[in-house]
């Protein structure tokens, strides 16, 4: 196990790209592609030279099996391929007839506007999906149909929802299908190997499951935990100890299982607590706005003084294919500022880097140009659109990681009074199993 262990470095480089970098997918899967062909050609070379054997004959060795792993690679993309092609013919077919807006009509008339119906319906989806198709052609069809959709959505409803976030929902939904009797292929090899009923064991798992439904959720609400807008080591920190113990106590709620047996009030208690270390912004929302407006005319001064990498945030207002009038948020991450932030034109070159071109219309300021396939492009912004405000984060607000200290208050409150509780009987603590 320790000596493959060096293989996690591609993953890594594929999950940095695409949440901090915030990278396409394929180039993401590129530098990760060409990090693990790095290490597939120099890993035998260099495990030669610490034990002082002959390098040539590994060299030779590392190019047969960088070779063999882009065979290899080739041969099970064909599956993939076929997937790709099939839910590329399905959207072809949906673009070319309209039905991708009727689609969005009608998932915007299911759950009335409101985004965590969008997210059930869509979770439903991609487990009803997943009966009948395996998990890679679920994901891709539910990312290329529903990714875009839940993303717009969204945004209109004054909510930005990174794509990276949607994917991880519908992927994260897309593998719970495996387990959903009665077509649940995990669940038929499960019950192959310990002798039980395959309906019973997907529906053991699916009890088991239900207690990490709640994740995908928290990734779209509470971005975050995918590592996006984390711009400091101890952010990260508190995000990763943060999520740890809120799954821990949810899961401790949903066994009514802490320190010893729960009461109502102490699941309920439990609960509150999860959803503190998941959603601290949603508390921290109540005592302070997350943005405060600024005037159009301030936007391109502004994109000059946000820091490298930082997010700018606007609401657009503008008319839509079939005639609409809507008004959405979007935001996206500024490149590293090169030069002084004070030139006249360093706003607008940070925005063309990022594939926007402003036009000025008297007081009104419009979206004149998008570079296709831009970081703001991918992120929603719609050209010929107006920019009716700026939003900029709240100076005045605190950070939302002070949510973590009533939670943790709390849970150390529980963890005493349990303690005394069941303090009196250590014996028939030992032997107390849960329910």
């Amino acid at each position: 196990m320790r000596a493959g262990l060096y293989f996690l470095i591609p993953i890594g480089i594929l999950v940095w790209c695409l949440s901090v970098e915030e990278l396409s997918a394929g180039l993401s899967a590129f530098w990760a592609a060409m990090a693990m062909l790095f290490q597939m050609v120099t890993q035998r070379p260099l495990i030669a030279w610490f034990r002082q054997q002959p390098a040539g004959p590994a060299w030779r060795q590392g190019w047969r099996d960088a070779i063999g792993g882009l065979e290899d690679g080739a041969r099970n993309m064909i599956g993939i391929a076929i997937a790709c092609g099939t839910a590329g013919l399905i959207v072809g077919a949906i673009t070319l007839t309209g039905l991708g807006l009727r689609m969005t009509a009608f998932v915007e008339l299911v759950s009335m506007g409101n985004v965590l119906l969008m997210l059930i319906f869509t979770a439903l989806v991609c487990l009803i999906l997943g009966l009948g198709m395996p998990t890679t052609a679920n994901y891709i069809l539910m990312a290329t149909l529903m990714a875009p959709v839940v993303v717009e959505l969204g945004a209109q409803s004054g909510l930005v929802i990174p794509l990276i976030a949607v994917h991880m929902f519908v992927f994260y939904y897309g593998i719970m299908a495996d387990i959903t009797p009665p077509v649940g292929l995990a669940t038929f090899a499960a019950a192959a190997i310990s002798g039980e009923d395959p309906i019973k064991t997907g529906i053991q798992g699916v009890i088991y499951a239900a207690r990490t439904a709640i994740l995908p959720f928290m990734f779209v609400f509470n971005p975050m935990l995918l590592l996006i807008d984390v711009n400091y080591g101890w952010e990260l920190a508190l995000v990763v100890t943060g999520a740890t113990l809120a799954s821990l106590t949810f899961a401790a709620a949903t066994m009514r299982w802490f320190r010893t047996r729960c009461t109502l009030l102490e699941v309920g208690v439990l609960l509150l607590v999860t959803f503190m270390l998941f959603r601290p912004d949603w508390f921290m929302d109540h005592f302070a706005a997350r943005h405060e407006s600024r005037p159009v005319s301030e936007l391109q001064a502004i994109a000059a003084t946000l820091p490298d990498n930082g997010r700018l945030t606007v609401v657009l207002r503008g008319i839509n294919l079939e005639g609409d009038e809507l008004t959405k948020t979007v935001a996206v991450a500024l490149s590293e500022l090169s030069g002084d932030a004070g030139a006249p034109d360093a706003g607008r070159k940070r925005l063309a880097e990022a594939g926007l071109t402003l036009m000025s219309l008297g007081d009104q300021t419009q979206i004149g140009g998008l570079r296709f396939g831009s970081r703001a492009q991918r992120a929603g912004w719609e050209q010929g659109w107006d920019v009716v405000e700026v939003k900029m984060p709240n100076p005045q607000r605190w950070s939302e990681f002070w949510v973590y200290v009533p939670a943790l208050l709390l849970l150390a409150g529980m963890w005493v009074r349990q303690g005394r509780r069941d303090g009196g009987a250590p014996a028939r603590r030992l032997h107390t199993t849960p329910a």
